[in-house]
């Protein structure tokens, strides 16, 4: 297997949404994501794109984003090893003396997954509930 910094590309961003049954948003939407992603990271076996993943942020808070791995290779790590790549660009990023904040939306059921590597449910002692809103045209 393969991964790949900063390779994601519009096709293989849908293919492997779809490979979820997420709902893809509108081509254009989905192409300007990208083109702002801070670091993505791809995996591909042999010619085939079987993961992904994105971070967004401004350098103090950081969000990953599109955690996917096609469902005939979960189970092999590569979930866990596209989410190492991205808090390692974090770690590297973050100034001596200063601190970043990661922040996820875990699909339901897979917040364990989360929790094994540092992640805490919201909320706890420090953080009220994480909240969302979604606008929509």
């Amino acid at each position: 297997m393969e991964y790949r910094e900063n390779a994601l590309n519009y096709e293989d961003y849908c293919t492997l949404r779809k490979s979820v049954d997420w709902q893809l948003f509108s081509e254009d939407q989905m192409q300007r994501a990208l083109n702002n992603s801070l670091y993505t990271v791809s995996v591909v076996e042999g010619e085939q794109m079987v993961g992904m993943g994105r971070l967004i942020g401004d350098g103090m808070y950081y969000m990953i984003a599109d955690i996917v791995v096609n469902p005939a290779f979960q189970k092999y790590g590569i979930g866990t090893n596209i989410t190492n790549m991205l808090l390692k660009y974090v770690e590297d990023k973050t100034l001596v003396g200063g601190r970043s904040s990661i922040q996820l939306i875990a699909e339901k059921g897979k917040e364990s997954f989360y929790e094994k590597l540092g992640f805490k449910l919201i909320p706890h002692d420090f953080c009220g509930s994480g909240m969302r809103k979604v606008v929509r045209k």
